[in-house]
């Protein structure tokens, strides 16, 4: 019953091989940049490219300042720090997430809570985070504590699954209400806007991702974004090392990290920003032409929420359970077409099993019913 799917997608890309989840797409200006890098010699960490990336990415995400970091995971972990989750906090997110996310949180020595995710959305959901935090916090000289557990509630951190946007709105009332920091996971969702602003801009610091498989690639790296320009100013210093400008002394003035973007890097991703609204479109078309392929059979294609324009990183289809998913996965990778389910649920991972849950009844039913299609650019 799925050999038409895989015919579909076979001619969909042109090709009877295999056809790849995800992969990088290099039509422009890399292997000029890169030549550059060799040429000068500038490839570590100093050079040209990585002001010019962040610089474009300021004004292709609205931000006020952003720094570019190795990658997406050590953004993040940066990101918590800068809004100052401490040892023993509590962290909110959602079970259905990357673990990038999980273990940034624990890398401070904070602890996750995983809250639900809208089916709307598959991210995390504003009335069930509302809900959990009528039950479960209590306000104490500005800051917001569990009443179980005694910890202080820091941060907020929402993922933007697949480039679908969450509603943003409601989160940031919330977190406002609470006194909780808001830091958005947008690690997929480059070129993805919510009520026409691009995610990654709504909290106090959003992360996006440039690994191999994303939109668009610096080999491996991401990216912080900022509403305050001097946070921004601070956050590069520690990624540098913290080291105090000077011609020949080393003077460091805090514990730094070394987080830095190799210019190398940067120089795939300014190559790779010159192309961004034409991939963007691509993946969107490619997204269109999906949902009316899937319009016709009992397979649900998940298609960009309300107020949302999504960059469709990775296309999702709908089984009716788990049984005819697995079926699914089997048929499809075994006949060259790749495709995967969604990450194992973050509370069912030995490291965070005893984290505090609400109920993840969406969750719990995405985690039976998602699986990710190809969602290459079509060249």
């Amino acid at each position: 019953m799925y050999k038409p799917v895989v015919d579909f997608i076979h001619n969909l890309y042109g090709t009877d091989e295999l056809v790849p989840l995800h992969v990088p797409c290099f039509i422009g200006n890399e292997k000029k940049y890169l030549n550059e890098c060799i040429d000068t010699t500038f490839v570590s960490s100093v050079g040209k490219f990585v002001d010019r990336f962040e610089e474009m990415l300021v004004d292709y995400t609205g931000s006020s300042k952003a720094v570019v970091c190795v990658n997406g995971t050590n953004a993040l972990h940066m990101a918590l720090l800068l809004v100052g989750v401490e040892r023993d906090d509590e962290v909110i997110s959602q079970a259905l997430i990357f673990i990038a996310t999980a273990n940034a949180i624990s890398y401070i020595g904070a602890h996750p809570v995983f809250i639900d995710v809208d089916r709307d959305t598959m991210g995390l959901s504003p009335e069930k985070l509302e809900k959990w935090l009528l039950a479960s916090a209590e306000m104490k000289d500005g800051c917001c504590y569990n009443k179980k557990t005694g910890r202080r509630i820091k941060a907020c951190v929402p993922m933007h699954t697949f480039g679908h946007p969450v509603k943003m709105t409601e989160l940031v009332r919330i977190c406002n209400q609470y006194h909780i920091e808001l830091v958005e996971d947008a690690a997929e969702s480059i070129g993805s806007f919510y009520k026409g602003q691009h995610t990654g801009t709504f909290g106090k610091i959003g992360v996006i991702s440039f690994n191999g498989n994303k939109t668009i690639t610096t080999g491996g790296g991401g990216i912080l974004l900022f509403k305050d320009p001097e946070l921004g100013v601070y956050a590069k210093h520690l990624t540098t090392q913290a080291k105090v400008p000077h011609r020949w002394e080393f003077i460091h003035d805090h514990i730094g990290y070394n987080y830095r973007m190799p210019n190398i890097n940067a120089a795939l991703g300014c190559a790779q920003m010159e192309n961004i609204e034409r991939y963007v479109e691509n993946k969107r078309e490619t997204a269109a032409v999906y949902k009316d392929f899937f319009a016709g059979l009992s397979i649900d294609f998940f298609t960009e929420p309300k107020d949302c324009i999504s960059n469709y990183w990775l296309n999702a289809v709908l089984l009716s359970n788990k049984s005819e998913r697995d079926q699914f996965l089997e048929y499809t990778n075994d006949n060259g077409v790749m495709t995967r389910p969604v990450w194992g649920l973050m509370n069912k991972l030995p490291m965070f099993e005893n984290c505090e849950t609400d109920d993840l009844v969406n969750t719990s039913w995405f985690e039976e019913r998602i699986v990710n299609i190809p969602s290459s650019v079509r060249l």
